[in-house]
């Protein structure tokens, strides 16, 4: 849209439909599934001006964060991160989106 790509909605799911239970490596495919898409409209992650993550357990959050600023580095986008009742597979403990904004 115009200048900005807005992914939403990204969960933690392998192409077998697999999930690994541990919430970082969930992070890092909510990511790499994210950066895809992102790359597919020609962009990058260091075009991603801000994030948010859905979590389920507030326990998760440093493994959570800690994943997203290995992915992130010194791209440092404005990142949320909420606890939230559950999302839609019992199986996720993260689901994120993010925003981008072309060079």
């Amino acid at each position: 849209m115009g200048d900005r790509i807005v992914v939403s909605g990204t969960a933690p799911i392998w192409p077998d439909g697999s999930v690994d239970p541990d919430p970082a490596i969930q992070t890092k495919r909510c990511l790499e599934i994210i950066a895809a898409a992102i790359e597919e409209l020609g962009s990058t992650l260091d075009d991603v001006i801000r994030t948010r993550m859905f979590i389920t357990d507030a326990a998760d959050s440093d493994a959570i964060g800690r994943a997203h600023g290995e992915i992130f580095g010194d791209v440092r986008p404005a990142a949320t991160m909420v606890v939230v009742a559950a999302l839609l597979d019992p199986r996720w403990k993260v689901e994120i989106e993010a925003e981008a904004q072309y060079g």
